[in-house]
């Protein structure tokens, strides 16, 4: 699931040393471009029309000074994979009743 999540999805590098992280970081572009685009546009819709996803891109918006849709768009993506892939795997339906 995690090369899935991978291919279809964008992460961020870790750029650290020590004790340093540091807050402006590049986006890897690994993987598919266009399964990517498309992903990041499906999130935004479920941003729009799913409470949860809504307040989790909020709270991920708040968190940072930078970038901060890009980032909280790209969590919240993958969240949404990491849901939609559970979902696949056990043949099941998506509710919003049994998500909360």
């Amino acid at each position: 699931m995690v090369h899935s999540l991978n291919i279809a999805a964008s992460s961020g590098k870790k750029n650290q040393s020590g004790n340093f992280r540091a807050e402006d970081t590049k986006m890897s572009k690994a993987g598919n471009r266009y399964l990517r685009y498309y992903v990041i546009e499906a999130t935004g819709s479920v941003i729009n029309n799913c409470p949860e996803y809504k307040d989790f891109y909020d709270k991920k918006f708040a968190e940072t000074t930078t970038h901060q849709h890009k980032r909280a768009l790209a969590l919240t993506s993958r969240k949404f994979l990491r849901m939609l892939f559970g979902l696949l795997d056990k043949s099941q339906l998506y509710s919003l009743e049994r998500s909360r």
